[in-house]
């Protein structure tokens, strides 16, 4: 036991009289000091006294995409953290395909009493889809925050980054380099983000390159958001001359760089890739990516804040709250290589 509370009082900075006061519920500790020892526990595997669980003040619904893409798992962890300091506990629910549908997912969430849901990437994020769900959901009582994609018709809080802003980030990127023949390989164009982030794309391309929006049409290529969409996105882009490639997440940017290998082709000396998300390890990759960072802790955080006045009765703004995303510079962009 000593030298349990040994551990636990250098993890935590204090000493193991402090330790000790906390795990018997003894007063005069002061709040921070106290969540400090039982995080401590938790990273040290230790299980907490009974007498110090947290008793939960509700369940709140995370509904997200498969968790293929490291970026959902990223948010999840974030917006689970946030939920739990609050007192709340998080339920993960995840669409896979062939499985739950994001209308059984809610109607099981709601069946089990939760506080609140929120949605990541989730149907809000698709022009064709039914909206009235949400409507639905609201007229049950249910409030809920709206995680990448918006929608004037759903009357919530959103939480998105700014795609615009960020492909035009990607493209003064590459053109500052010296490419001008610069390829954007994006999911289906019916989703909300990939249309804003054609516009940025198209913008870029216009400030930078003087190219109207009719000549970069050819230089957008639609496809899945995986690693082998990625892969036959670029296949098709490089085929159309193109030495730079920006990817809308990290994912397909990882089969850009597949495709350029299999052609041949170095990255960065012949092909440029830009990746969007900062997935994490994705610094890690060979060569290390070149990325749009997703401001993912802001967001999960905002997102679990606007949820949490929803639940407390007062209503975050119905309206969309967007957040800059920042370019990461690593090792997959280089120069324009020299004209044939």
């Amino acid at each position: 036991m000593t030298a349990r509370l040994a551990d636990i009082a250098a993890q935590a900075g204090v000493s193991e009289a402090t330790v000790s006061r906390v795990l018997n519920g003894k007063p005069g500790v002061a709040t921070a000091t106290r969540e400090s020892v039982l995080a401590a526990l938790d990273v040290l595997g230790y299980e907490r006294p009974v007498r110090l669980r947290q008793r939960s003040a509700g369940l709140v619904g995370l509904i997200t995409p498969e968790l293929d893409n490291p970026i959902f798992p990223a948010l999840a962890q974030v917006i689970g953290q946030a939920l739990t300091r609050q007192g709340y506990t998080p339920v993960l629910a995840t669409q896979t395909p062939g499985g739950s549908t994001e209308d059984e997912l809610t109607d099981m969430l709601v069946e089990r009493g939760v506080a609140g849901i929120i949605f990541v990437s989730g149907l809000h994020a698709d022009t064709t889809a039914d909206t009235s769900r949400y409507d639905q959901l609201r007229g049950k009582g249910v409030p809920y925050v709206l995680i990448n994609g918006f929608s004037p018709k759903v009357q919530a809080p959103f939480v998105s980054p700014d795609d615009r802003a960020a492909m035009q980030l990607a493209v003064t990127h590459l053109a500052a380099l010296g490419h001008t023949r610069i390829g954007l390989a994006v999911g289906p164009k019916r989703f909300v983000p990939v249309l804003r982030k054609i516009e940025g794309f198209q913008k870029g391309m216009r400030d930078r390159l003087g190219l109207t929006p009719e000549q970069s049409e050819e230089l957008i290529q639609h496809s899945l958001y995986t690693l082998e969409g990625g892969q036959a996105a670029t296949t098709a882009l490089i085929a159309r001359g193109c030495t730079a490639i920006v990817c809308a997440s990290d994912m397909m940017a990882l089969g850009a760089i597949r495709a350029a290998r299999q052609q041949g082709l170095n990255v960065p000396k012949d092909v440029s890739v830009v990746g969007f998300d900062d997935s994490p390890l994705i610094a890690f990759t060979d060569p290390p990516l070149t990325t749009i960072r997703q401001p993912v802790q802001a967001m999960g955080q905002a997102a679990v804040r606007a949820l949490l006045e929803e639940v407390g009765g007062t209503p975050a703004p119905h309206s969309e709250f967007v957040f800059m995303p920042e370019l990461v510079v690593r090792g997959s962009t280089a120069s324009a290589p020299p004209a044939a």
